[in-house]
């Protein structure tokens, strides 16, 4: 008796212990919402209803606020139904990309979300005041002040200008971030472009990109674009689109396969530089170096503790970081170049990282495998790595996409920091690695050495014809090397080809079948979110 209250008085100051939390009892069935809140511990608990939840949910209306007001808020909702869908229900990802985390964890991977949510409303924001859909037809000052451009190419175009004007990747709101947070946003511009001719198979993510054009469901909020490529041909249709119905201004800014030819390299150096006088043109103000280089610098900063966070990830068992958020803090930022928020969050990150390996601080002490994700993962799933991580105690340290951008761009001349900026544009997010050449997409062999990992989630986009062309290679390569992989299918955001439930059984079959090991959390083998966000 006395040891039955003694253990439920340490279960409510501590929390349970990861093989007693039983996570799945948690859930209502079919939506993936708690019967109940978490309980983590005294300690953690608190942290998480007052740092997490009620800190993120005052902020949200404090940079609703601070970007424009609500009533600009209400006219964007309104009128575009990605942001109810997303926006408004944020908090659930929060809860999904946080589940079962405890201590230093839970915290620093916080803040990552907390940065990717402030920087996304900032820039939904600024569409919505410049956007002359909600401002009966007028070009505003904020209009004539603001690029817009595609979500793949990166911010660091944009520097030379960034005290006078903003850039805003038009997809990058409407599209990439809404399918992370709620899993059914982007189905609807999908069938829409479908139901205009193009056939199923070109690649979802360029669909869903295209059928914002065709359900009319983006803002218009600056005098001129700038597209890119990237990662295939499926791009290229999307931008023949997107200058159809955009019908302004319109600089194609190609991102090469064969990045590796010093010509190609020295043509991407020219686009580059088209794309400067473009921007000059039509935005009526000249480039400044000064503002290139101070801007770079301070991107350079980041890079730099990203190689830190690595060193940790890769060498120490005190990576307070989650899977989920490394991997899309990681994407967000280095697509969407320096903002202050991205310094800030680095900076409180850097105290908790220094903390967890100061104190030796185990920040996942149920890590059986350490996996390194590779190829493009699901957007619809982002957060599989939360639930294996607890179900089966696999770690996913590092993604395939984080590793782009690995590089520090020089600013002591013109010319050598043109010559670097070609070649970040060239590394961009999946263009590296995924079609970049076997050269390249190979890469996963020393990553994996480097990153001390045992195990690889093979990312298996099947619409995406250059990735499944090297399948028998990688299955070839995977046997000789003796290397563990599971193979997950998935279509990027089109959450309909393959069921999140789908994903969780062929992990839960291999780790039986193959590695026979027993769940940490059974109770999350087998459930049913098919309408969860």
């Amino acid at each position: 008796m006395k040891k039955d209250i003694k253990k439920k008085l340490k279960d409510f100051w501590y929390g349970k212990p990861h093989k007693e939390r039983r996570l799945g009892d948690l859930y209502i069935d079919k939506t993936g919402l708690y019967k109940h809140r978490e309980w983590r511990g005294v300690k953690d608990t608190f942290y998480y209803f007052h740092m997490i939840w009620l800190y993120n949910y005052a902020n949200l209306v404090v940079d609703v606020m601070k970007n424009g007001g609500l009533f600009v808020f209400a006219k964007g909702v309104w009128r575009y139904r990605w942001v109810g869908q997303t926006y408004i229900t944020v908090m659930h990802w929060f809860d999904r990309g946080h589940e079962g985390m405890r201590g230093e964890a839970l915290r620093a991977t916080a803040w990552h979300y907390r940065a990717m949510t402030n920087e996304t409303i900032r820039q939904f924001m600024r569409m919505f005041r410049a956007d002359t859909k909600l401002n009966k037809g007028k070009q505003n000052e904020i209009y004539k002040k603001t690029m817009s451009h595609d979500e793949t190419v990166c911010g660091a175009i944009f520097y030379p200008w960034r005290d006078k004007i903003d850039n805003v990747a038009l997809q990058m709101i409407p599209y990439f971030v809404t399918c992370h947070v709620n899993c059914q946003t982007v189905l609807n511009y999908i069938d829409a472009v479908q139901s205009i001719g193009l056939p199923a198979d070109p690649c979802p993510m360029c669909q869903a990109e295209a059928g914002i054009y065709v359900l009319d469901d983006y803002p218009d909020y600056s005098p001129a674009f700038v597209a890119s490529n990237e990662a295939c041909d499926g791009s290229v249709g999307t931008g023949i689109l997107q200058d159809w119905f955009m019908n302004k201004p319109y600089f194609s800014m190609p991102q090469p396969m064969q990045f590796d030819d010093p010509l190609v390299h020295k043509h991407t150096m020219a686009e580059i530089e088209e794309a400067w006088k473009f921007i000059e043109e039509h935005m009526g103000i000249p480039f400044d170096w000064d503002q290139y280089v101070k801007y770079t610098e301070k991107f350079n900063k980041l890079t730099e503790f990203e190689w830190e966070k690595w060193d940790v990830a890769a060498n120490t068992p005190y990576y307070p970081i989650n899977g989920v958020a490394q991997a899309l803090y990681r994407i967000y930022y280095s697509q969407d170049g320096y903002r202050d928020i991205w310094a800030q969050t680095d900076e409180k990150v850097r105290k908790i990282m220094h903390r967890c390996v100061e104190n030796k601080i185990e920040t996942f002490p149920e890590t059986r495998h350490r996996l390194l994700a590779w190829s493009c993962a699901p957007l619809y799933y982002s957060f599989w790595t939360t639930w294996a991580y607890n179900c089966w105690g696999l770690n996913t340290v590092m993604n395939m996409d984080s590793l782009m951008f690995d590089m520090v761009l020089r600013t002591d001349t013109y010319e050598n920091a043109l010559d670097d900026l070609a070649r970040y544009h060239e590394w961009a997010p999946m263009r590296r690695m995924a079609v970049g050449g076997y050269k390249h997409v190979f890469e996963l062999w020393e990553y994996m050495k480097r990153f001390n990992c045992d195990m690889v989630m093979m990312y298996d986009q099947l619409a995406c014809k250059g990735m499944q062309g090297i399948h028998g290679m990688f299955e070839d390569e995977f046997r000789e090397r003796n290397i563990h992989a599971i193979w997950m299918p998935h279509a990027l955001p089109e959450s309909r080809t393959v069921s999140r439930a789908e994903i969780r059984r062929i992990i839960n079959d291999y780790m039986f079948t193959v590695m026979q090991e027993e769940p940490l959390d059974p109770s999350l083998l087998d459930f049913d979110d098919s309408l969860s966000w």
